[in-house]
């Protein structure tokens, strides 16, 4: 571990030298080779997902671990979506000129040297390493040991775009081992690491939370809301809850609780319930929703702190808009909540102080991820509050550094 380090440190300054061009060709030539070996891809995804069955996975694991053509296609346009943005690096802003004449002002530089730890999910292999190259950071990408042969088939792609475009290929290193023992050695290389980033189960972050000795942009879980208000569009709120639940299962951004306002429930909930039934959704729900919803099973205080990742929801029916933002407050997770409704006072009211990294109104919770908000991609959600919040793109891969302008002037 400390030989990657020691070689991404040294891949870390070319970067940080790189010009726009030569990244984006990098990030271009990095997608062509993608679609190029579309088929090594599927049968290595292939090989892990029928290893992943064998070991007894569910289904919500196998759809974050499977890949798919149009997976394939994703990483590839989504490569190309970053080269296509504007660079960051070297980007100045509030410069200023002091009473003394010199002219101060911030510049955008890169992070360093970046560390991925993740699951399941092998397009994150290609979505941080596109994002690292682009705001010049090197990156260490330790994956899942049940995706490596799609994560090392993913990394071959990456490798030959680095070395098209005249990169080191130490910009982008898979850690070879499925050794838990890595990590952590990972989580404590300070002088080679500048920022970790985590991405998987709350059981894996908790750990790096614990282990880590390099700062770290994380979330813990995605406890995420919506709330049906007594002044929504019911054929909205419709849309906009079945999407928010059953669009995907799996991943982070999906509705677990639903909150529906006492003045809408009799209408709202006989047919939320009705479109849950059809698509195998069990629902979990408090007594004044089971009014609506008699086959829904009596909810506890844990399913409301619950990330379910599955075709499971909490149902909870509250007064009001207060009401429904205490709930958010107490069990919520502070990553994606939403609101439906057609008052806009109500709606401000929600986006102002629900305190979490993303706050939508009259939209699904699917929509809080880099690709959705223009990122391009994104290299993780961070709830936390320094440095970086919400998706993680380009700009939280970057810090900015102050830089004067002088004239010849002396302090006096």
């Amino acid at each position: 571990m400390r030989e990657l380090g020691r070689a991404a440190r040294e891949a870390a300054r070319a970067l940080a030298r790189a010009d726009r061009a030569t990244k984006d060709r990098a990030l271009e030539a990095i997608a062509r080779a993608i679609r190029a070996r579309r088929d090594e891809l599927l049968e290595a995804n292939r090989a892990d997902l029928e290893q992943a069955r064998r070991a007894g996975h569910d289904a919500a694991f196998l759809d974050r671990l499977a890949l798919g053509e149009s997976g394939i296609e994703q990483m590839a346009a989504g490569l190309e979506a970053v080269a296509a943005l504007e660079d960051p690096v070297g980007r100045l802003s509030e410069r200023r000129r002091g009473p003394s004449g010199i002219e101060v002002a911030r510049m955008r530089v890169p992070l360093g040297v970046i560390a991925i730890v993740y699951e399941s999910r092998p397009n994150v292999t290609a979505d941080a390493a596109g994002l690292c190259l682009k705001a010049g950071n090197a990156c260490i990408l330790r994956g899942g040991a049940e995706a490596l042969a799609s994560n090392r088939a993913i990394a071959a792609c990456v490798q030959d775009g680095l070395a098209e475009a005249g990169l080191p290929q130490t910009a982008v290193q898979m850690v070879a081992t499925a050794d838990r023992a890595a990590v952590g050695e990972l989580a404590r290389l300070r002088e080679y690491v500048d920022v970790l980033v985590p991405r998987g189960g709350k059981a894996l972050i908790a750990r790096l939370a614990e282990e880590a000795r390099v700062p770290m942009l994380k979330h813990l879980e995605g406890v995420c809301h919506v709330y049906v208000d007594d002044r929504a569009d019911l054929d909205m709120a419709l849309r906009i809850v079945d999407n928010a639940k059953t669009q995907r299962y799996g991943t982070c951004n999906t509705m677990e609780t639903l909150l529906v306002a006492e003045g809408v429930a009799a209408r709202f909930l006989p047919a939320i319930g009705e479109i849950f039934r059809a698509k195998g959704v069990e629902m979990r729900a408090c007594a004044r929703a089971r009014a609506y919803l008699p086959d829904a099973r009596p909810a506890t205080e844990r399913d409301y702190a619950t990330e379910w990742l599955a075709p499971v929801v909490s149902i909870r029916v509250v007064d009001g808009l207060a009401e429904a933002m205490a709930h958010i407050a107490e069990y919520g997770s502070q990553h994606t909540d939403a609101i439906v409704t057609e008052d806009r006072a109500r709606a401000e009211r929600f986006l102002r102080e629900v305190d979490s990294s993303s706050v939508l109104w009259n939209a699904s919770t699917r929509f809080a991820d880099g690709y959705e908000y223009g990122l391009g991609a994104e290299i993780g959600i961070s709830t936390d509050r320094l440095h970086a919040r919400g998706p993680v793109g380009l700009e939280g891969l970057t810090t900015q550094k102050y830089v004067v302008f002088g004239h010849g002037e002396v302090r006096r």
